[in-house]
């Protein structure tokens, strides 16, 4: 892999991030969506699951609301306005047509020009395994994009095809092929992760904790860009 990345374009106007949980976006990608929305450019948040199976000894019943409450609070500090929930189940989510197909009628209902999505990778690099939402979150949403712009597919109620998706864009792929500079935004993403205060705490981490391994990463990024703070995606060109 070569350690040069291209800038990631920035010529559009709507982009809708799907991931598989609540903090998805916020380990990454919420400092470049600080910067799209900086720029007028309209981006909603579309959460597989509620994250209820996220925190240790708290109940699906009590964690999911909570985690919703915290994904809302935590897409309002980089600048989105609509976060919605398909209610699959957390930790079990499985890659098939009707996660597709929620995903399709989604794209179709927002009409992005470019989607953000998680890694759908076996592995963050080298030995650390994802887990098996975000690979089939991932996959789901790579092909339900592609379902969203075919008339023929998913036809009963629901809204016209929507060919319209330029780009998906995975982030935390240990295969990045674009960056973005979030220099002036990284406050923003490490201000937006701390919203998620209870999976914090859930997980023995402390809000600094998390700031500090966000730094790292955004630094590392950073070199390959010749910034001070990155943000990396694999792109798939639609």
């Amino acid at each position: 892999m070569s350690d040069r990345l291209e800038t990631l374009p920035e010529d559009w106007d709507r982009a809708l991030a799907i991931v598989a949980h609540p903090d998805d976006l916020e380990y990454g990608a919420a400092a470049a969506i600080a910067r799209w929305t900086s720029q007028g450019k309209t981006v909603t948040y579309l959460l597989a699951t509620r994250g209820e199976a996220g925190i240790a000894g708290m109940s699906p019943a009590e964690a999911g609301p909570l985690r919703e409450d915290e994904e809302r609070r935590s897409a309002a500090v980089v600048g989105v306005d609509t976060v919605e929930f398909l209610d699959h189940t957390d930790g079990i989510v499985e890659y098939g047509l009707p996660l597709r197909r929620d995903i399709a009628l989604a794209v179709r209902r927002h009409r992005p020009e470019v989607v953000i999505t998680n890694n759908h990778r076996d592995t963050w690099g080298g030995s650390v395994l994802n887990m098996a939402d975000h690979r089939n979150v991932g996959l789901a949403v790579q092909d339900g994009v592609r379902d969203a712009g075919n008339e023929w597919v998913f036809t009963d109620d629901t809204p016209p095809a929507w060919g319209g998706v330029r780009m998906v864009c995975h982030n935390g792929s240990p295969e990045p092929t674009h960056g973005v500079d979030v220099s002036g935004h990284f406050d923003l993403g490490i201000a937006s992760l701390r919203e998620h205060r209870a999976y914090l705490e859930g997980l023995g981490q402390t809000p600094d904790d998390a700031a500090d391994w966000l730094t790292g990463g955004a630094e590392a990024a950073g070199e390959r860009l010749g910034v001070r703070y990155g943000v990396t995606f694999e792109v798939f060109d639609f």
